[in-house]
């Protein structure tokens, strides 16, 4: 049975379910950050994908990329797949712009989180969650 990584569950909110993937939000309310997880069992890299389902996670990633893109155009697109830390394969997707904490680094080990407040979380996860589905059925 498909789990998200305790750790990757601790530090996000739940978006959306996807055909592969489940769709978090970081919660750090620095920035606009989506994270992709296939619901694939002891999955770590991309390559460990059947080549269908490699097809099918860059039609997500795209889909989330083009949903915060749509968000916010002038700012520029971070995708990155780690997995020093939680080895479960995940892909980050997030929105960057000068000025923010990490700037012009990267976000991830920079800086504590900024967790949205309960209420905020969730209507942040609820907004991506809209703006995915409308993207979805364009």
């Amino acid at each position: 049975m498909f789990q998200i990584d305790p750790r990757l569950a601790s530090d996000s909110l739940e978006v959306a379910s996807l055909k592969l993937c489940q769709v978090l939000l970081l919660n750090d309310r620095r920035y606009d950050w989506l994270v992709l997880v296939p619901r694939s069992e002891g999955v770590t890299e991309v390559l460990d994908l059947s080549p269908q389902d490699q097809v099918q996670l860059w039609r997500e990633v795209t889909l989330v990329a083009q949903v915060l893109r749509g968000a916010q155009p002038d700012l520029k697109l971070n995708i990155g797949a780690l997995g020093n830390i939680v080895r479960q394969l995940h892909l980050h997707v997030l929105l960057r712009q000068e000025g923010d904490p990490a700037w012009p680094g990267p976000v991830w080990g920079h800086s504590p989180r900024e967790p949205y407040g309960e209420a905020a979380g969730r209507a942040a996860a609820q907004r991506w969650q809209g703006l995915l589905e409308q993207e979805a059925q364009a």
